[in-house]
């Protein structure tokens, strides 16, 4: 009788629940979101003004799309300009600079920052003078206001995103 009382004080003490073993620990990046602290990438609109230092990304929608262009400048007139088209799927933007098929590639997108490959189709070259290039940009988001990215300008005062 002892033995059936101590049997039964100790199940009942256990709470008789079974540790979750064979259920994965959440992934940090989706409790950062729902918790409000990351950007959703899959809801978040690209359109927009980036920049890194002297760097400069414009998205503005267009009936088709998007329109993009891009500026760096390290300075002394070594820069690259261009003005193209953006697509996106999921975190993958896809970016054509230039004349069509010349400088075509996929970029990363989180929600708030474009990270550019750090290798190039050599195509892009031709937008770039002496030894700048677009390889291994990344630029974090400055607006959301289409207005402020079809203002932006190259070091030539051109409007990349602007008509």
């Amino acid at each position: 009788m002892r033995a059936l009382a101590l049997f039964l004080l100790l199940v009942g003490c256990s709470g008789g629940q079974q540790p979750a073993k064979d259920q994965p620990p959440q992934d940090l990046e989706k409790a950062a979101i729902e918790r409000g602290l990351v950007r959703d990438p899959a809801d978040s609109e690209i359109a927009g003004l980036y920049a890194q230092d002297t760097d400069r990304v414009c998205i503005v929608p267009t009936s088709i799309g998007y329109k993009i262009g891009a500026f760096v400048d390290y300075g002394d007139g070594i820069t690259c300009s261009g003005t193209g088209t953006a697509s996106r799927v999921g975190e993958t933007l896809h970016i054509e600079l230039g004349e069509a098929g010349t400088c075509g590639f996929d970029a990363k997108f989180d929600g708030d920052n474009i990270k550019l490959p750090g290798a190039l189709p050599a195509g892009c070259e031709k937008l770039c003078t002496r030894r700048a290039s677009y390889a291994g940009l990344e630029v974090s988001r400055l607006s959301e206001s289409p207005a402020e990215a079809a203002a932006m300008r190259d070091a030539n005062g051109k409007r990349l995103c602007g008509d």
